[in-house]
This record gives structure tokens, C-alpha cells and sequence, in this order.
């Protein structure tokens, strides 16, 4: 710990951002892990653990933003991704029948070519990230609770955050996309479901 807040505030070579040491760290090992935990997600023939290994993805996701100071997209993720889409993912393969043991009829003869695409989607997708987000800095105030008041204060200060301004939006001038996205969505799984349980 004291190697970390040592650390902490140091510049690279030529520029004036501080670093900091221990974010950087977290990133790297919550990136490693949901890297190792998206390739078992594709790898396994378990339909059930891949579910598994989509959770530890998620929950990877939703870490990373806590740790961009962005705590109510990370409560979000939680609660949408988690536990919403995977028990909606588990609920649709035990309606439809599927098999939740090892499928043998499962093959990987064809992975070159899933490869090929996975570089390329990378790329692209690297590429655009790094052109948008080019000259974006994190704010210097990350704070991730509110600080404590001094004695004898009677108000707390506060931190700048966005959460009003994110749920304003979403449920004032987007409540109407939200909510035909839901019923999109709802449809989608009832004629999957309907499909899949003919076969």
C-alpha cells in the first residue's frame, strides 16, 4: 500500500498527467480476468457455465466503470446485465428443452475462422474507440462516496455527479424508445422460445 500511494502521482516522461498506480493496476487485473472469462464463455460446452463465465464478464464491465468513477452505470450493469439478461438467458434455454450438460455435437473444427473475425472486430473496434476518445480525460476529482463533513459543519459537501442528468434523459425525453425497446425485446423472446420449442 505504501509502494501504491508512493507511486500515485508520478508523470510519464514529457507530459504533466499524473498516473495513477493503483487504478492502473485494478484495470489491468479485472482486464485479464474478464479476457480469460470471455474466452472460456465461447470455449465451453456447458451451456450453463458459459452463463457463469457471462457473469464474471459482466461483472468485470461493471468494476471497470466503478473504477472511472461512473458508480451509477456499474450499479446499472449489476442490475440489468446480471440480473436481468443472464437469468433471461437461462430461463430461455430451460423453456426451450436445450440440453444443460456437455453437448458432444459441439465442434471447433471451424475456430480458425471465428478467429479471423474476432481480430477484425477488435481492430475495428479498437480503432474507434481510440479516434473518438482520443483527448478524453477522466476528471480530476474521482471520488467514488461523498467526502466526510468537518466537525462542526452541519452539511456534507458533495461531489459533481451525473446520475440526475443520466436518469432525467433516460425516463423523460427517451422514455418512449426505453420503453418500445422493452416490448422489441420482450417479442424477440417470445417468438425464440415459440420457434425453438417446435423444433
Amino acid at each position: 500500500m505504501t509502494l501504491l500511494a508512493a507511486a500515485n502521482g508520478i508523470s510519464l516522461p514529457g507530459t504533466d498527467d499524473p498516473i495513477n498506480v493503483s487504478q492502473t493496476v485494478g484495470f489491468a487485473l479485472l482486464a485479464a480476468l474478464m479476457i480469460w472469462a470471455a474466452i472460456r464463455v465461447v470455449t465451453t460446452r456447458n451451456v450453463v457455465h458459459a452463463a457463469v463465465w457471462l457473469v464474471v464478464v459482466l461483472a468485470g464491465a461493471a468494476a471497470q466503470f466503478i473504477l472511472l468513477a461512473a458508480e451509477f452505470v456499474g450499479v446499472t450493469q449489476v442490475m440489468v446485465y446480471i440480473g436481468a439478461v443472464i437469468v433471461l438467458i437461462l430461463f430461455g434455454v430451460m423453456l426451450t428443452q436445450a440440453k444443460l450438460g456437455n453437448d458432444p455435437n459441439l465442434s471447433r473444427r471451424n475456430w480458425y475462422g471465428g478467429a479471423v473475425v474476432a481480430v477484425v472486430l477488435f481492430g475495428l473496434l479498437a480503432f474507434a474507440t481510440i479516434d473518438t476518445f482520443e483527448d478524453a480525460k477522466l476528471p480530476e476529482d474521482r471520488r467514488m462516496a461523498l467526502p466526510a463533513a468537518e466537525v462542526g459543519d452541519g452539511e456534507v459537501p458533495r461531489t459533481e455527479s451525473n446520475t440526475g442528468a443520466v436518469s432525467d434523459a433516460v425516463f423523460g425525453a427517451y422514455l418512449l424508445p426505453l420503453e418500445v425497446l422493452g416490448v422489441l425485446l420482450t417479442a424477440a423472446l417470445v417468438g425464440a422460445i415459440a420457434v425453438a420449442r417446435k423444433d
